[in-house]
């Protein structure tokens, strides 16, 4: 039943389904990916993460850690099985995003999530839902992506479909609608009864899992069961539609295509979650996967419309997904590729976009030409002239579009809704070897940082250090890496540091008065500033409150970038200041010896002496830990997260191990791994992603301060 590829790439736009595959680490999302490409007759040999063959982790240090690292595109054609069954040749085209499960490239989800249009979340069976299955499917809710759940590893011993089920509805509080049921579990594992249809799909002689059979013979022992699950639903399809409620009351029968009809919209409505169940790595179950992706996710005129702003008037501005509409699309992702240069991933919401055409960056308020339009296959590529709305191409030419940037029709302009990026809560000093290296390190960090925007760059004034920061040691690892493959750069690096953070805890104020005289012309800069506390997290805001003039409008604008600068380089310890209003209520210039320099020192001046008296502390990253340990060792594990200052949320058992979760302080946490594996024989690991800041305790406060170089700003 090997489909053979589809040449052509003009299918109706009902045809169309922008997917991503999501999930937990190693819960055989590439796998899943690799199988669905061989299917559809993309690729003629199935790629082994083990091998480093796969097609969608194409980069060097994914195929030497096993793991994604970059999402990658690529675009597959689908025959429906009830079409090939009658003969029809009519291919639906699955754009398909494959994301990274690691949390410390959770960006590349993040990123990817905003610009699709239906997910399938993986879940490894014996698992069940694990910590990134939570974080990726709340990021999947805030852009409510309809979703299928496909539990993989059912041949893996532990395999518990529903278990598994019942972690989905009580970790993610999914309405879950069972659509199959596994015939035989760990090594006996052979194939699924599809509820609805009752039909049984039974993988057998092929090794490559392409020829299955399908009968309406039913296993004995699972008949009972079977018309159990089919009744319930049924029973759950028929409640999210008046019409098919009624007849389910009256005892009615409704036919298969109403049920299938009705769930799509329950779908799409995000009432519903379809359940359905196989082993990708043994290549059964992957099939009926690609029918609910066609039967039950959308396609871009299911969604009907997006929505934005006008960037003039801040009306709200809508475009029909369709490609008589209007331009209008997000550029969701950078890459840097060494034979086209920049790469940038654009999703057409609606209207076209042609090679060789201008497009209006409403973001950025610039015009920019499209050089080429590339369709992406992971890191192969076609060229292509016109995409259309629907699509999911990569254009080359563009030079300040970034991540996150609206492309659009310049006589309609939009803007769409951003992407929003976790903050970076972990940094390191990096320090070219050579001369040379020093010219090549600017270059290859500003590409590294249009690429992902939770690594962010800065330089530390007080030592001239270059400081990179993101949200893991992964991370930053894989980027030093990348400097150094890619850019050629070659750097001495230093141990990874804790992202602290300054705020302050209440209200003050302070002047600030900056007089030079020093023959001919002085300086004078004259500003009262009032400092209170923001909640958590909220970040910073400026409140220009002058009246009658007392400074002069182009004065209070220097006030703020000396606010600003000041905050950057932080007063305590020399880390950022967040989470407060600045006020500028007063102050005095004059005529000939103000200048823009002047206000700026005055306002730092200003800033460090209200701060000072605002009860100035330290907040810490907190980390959200969930460790896997057999439950012998369990005592030892929670006794050395305590001594770690960890707030320990709660167990759960599952099988024979036992998980904790806990909050414990980043500081906390270095070298973890290790400690782990040594206090339970190599048979625990644990998995952390960035929760939430919290203040850092007094007595450690003390110790930093005392450790401390920092020397505070210098005001003149």
């Amino acid at each position: 039943m090997v489909v053979a590829t589809t040449q052509t790439r003009k299918v109706p736009l009902d045809h169309i389904r922008n997917i991503g595959i999501i999930a937990h680490i190693d819960a055989g999302k590439t796998t899943t990916t690799e199988r669905i490409l061989f299917y559809t007759g993309r690729t003629y040999k199935i790629g082994d993460i083990d091998e480093g063959t796969t097609v969608m982790d194409w980069m060097e240090e994914e195929r030497k850690r096993g793991i994604t690292i970059v999402s990658a595109a690529t675009t597959a054609f689908w025959i429906h099985t009830k079409d090939k069954d009658t003969g029809k040749d009519d291919p639906y085209r699955i754009n398909i995003i494959d994301t990274p499960g690691h949390v410390d490239f959770t960006a590349e989800v993040e990123r990817s999530l905003r610009v699709l249009d239906g997910g399938i979340t993986v879940l490894d069976a014996e698992e069940g839902v694990q910590s990134q299955s939570e974080t990726v499917w709340r990021q999947a809710d805030k852009y409510k992506v309809p979703r299928i759940c496909f539990i993989n590893k059912m041949d893996k011993l532990g395999a518990d479909f529903l278990a598994t089920i019942k972690s989905i509805e009580d970790r993610l509080g999914a309405n879950t609608a069972i659509m199959v049921l596994p015939i035989g579990f760990e090594a006996s594992f052979k194939g699924v009864v599809d509820l609805l249809n009752r039909k049984a799909y039974v993988w057998g002689s092929d090794e490559l899992g392409a020829k299955y059979d399908v009968s309406d013979e039913i296993p004995a022992d699972m008949k009972t069961q079977v018309e159990e699950y089919r009744h319930k639903l049924v029973e759950k399809i028929a409640e999210t539609d008046d019409k098919l409620i009624e007849k389910y009351l009256n005892n009615q029968e409704i036919s298969v295509e109403e049920l299938k009809a009705a769930l799509r919209r329950a779908v799409i409505a995000y009432k519903l979650v379809p359940i359905y169940a196989g082993s990708s790595l043994r290549n059964k179950g992957v099939q009926p996967l690609l029918d609910a992706v066609v039967d039950y996710l959308p396609s871009p005129p299911d969604l009907k419309e997006t929505k934005g702003i006008h960037p003039k008037t801040g009306q709200e501005e809508v475009r029909q997904l369709t490609p008589e509409e209007s331009l209008s699309g997000l550029a969701f992702k950078i890459q840097n590729d060494p034979h086209v240069g920049k790469l940038t991933y654009f999703r057409v919401y609606s209207g076209k976009i042609s090679a060789g055409s201008y497009v209006y960056n409403s973001t950025k308020n610039i015009q920019e030409r499209v050089g080429r339009l590339l369709l992406m296959h992971s890191n192969q590529r076609e060229e292509i002239k016109v995409a259309e709305a629907g699509e999911i191409v990569a254009i080359v030419g563009l030079k300040d579009t970034g991540t996150g940037d609206t492309l659009c029709d310049q006589a309609k302009p939009i803007v769409l809704e951003k992407i929003s990026f976790p903050e970076p809560v972990i940094s390191l000093a990096i320090e070219p070897k050579t001369k040379s290296d020093q010219e090549k390190l600017g270059y290859a960090l500003k590409r590294l940082m249009e690429e992902d925007p939770t690594f962010q760059v800065k330089t530390n004034h007080e030592t001239g250090q270059t400081i990179i920061s993101g949200v893991g040691e992964l991370q930053l690892e894989v980027k030093v890496h990348q400097m150094k493959s890619d850019f050629g750069v070659d750097a001495n690096v230093g141990a990874p540091q804790v992202a602290y953070k300054e705020t302050i805890n209440q209200k003050a104020q302070a002047e600030g008065k900056y007089i030079r005289q020093s023959g001919g012309r002085g300086q004078y800069g004259h500003c009262f500033l009032r400092v209170e506390p923001k909640p958590r997290g909220e970040g910073y805001e400026f409140v220009d409150a002058i009246k009658g003039g007392a400074i002069p409008a182009e004065f209070v604008k220097a006030v703020e970038k000396g606010v600003v600068d000041t905050m950057e380089n932080g007063i305590l310890l020399g880390y950022p200041l967040v989470d407060m209003t600045v006020t500028c209520y007063d102050g005095s210039y004059h005529d000939v010896d103000s200048s823009e320099i002047a206000f700026k020192i005055a306002a730092s001046q200003a800033l460090q002496a209200a701060t000072k008296k605002a009860n100035l502390t330290l907040l810490e990253p907190i980390m959200k830990v969930e460790v896997t340990t057999p439950s012998e060792f369990m005592g030892d594990v929670i006794g050395d997260l305590s001594a770690k200052r960890a707030q320990i949320l709660g167990t759960e058992e599952r099988h024979k191990a036992t998980i904790i979760l806990a909050m414990v302080p980043l500081a906390e946490l270095s070298g973890y791994a290790t400690t782990l594996r040594s206090m339970t024989q190599g048979r625990a690991s644990y998995y952390m992603e960035p929760s939430h800041y919290e203040e850092v305790p007094k007595n450690i406060q003390e110790q930093l301060l005392a450790k401390s170089t920092f020397t505070g700003r210098v005001s003149a």
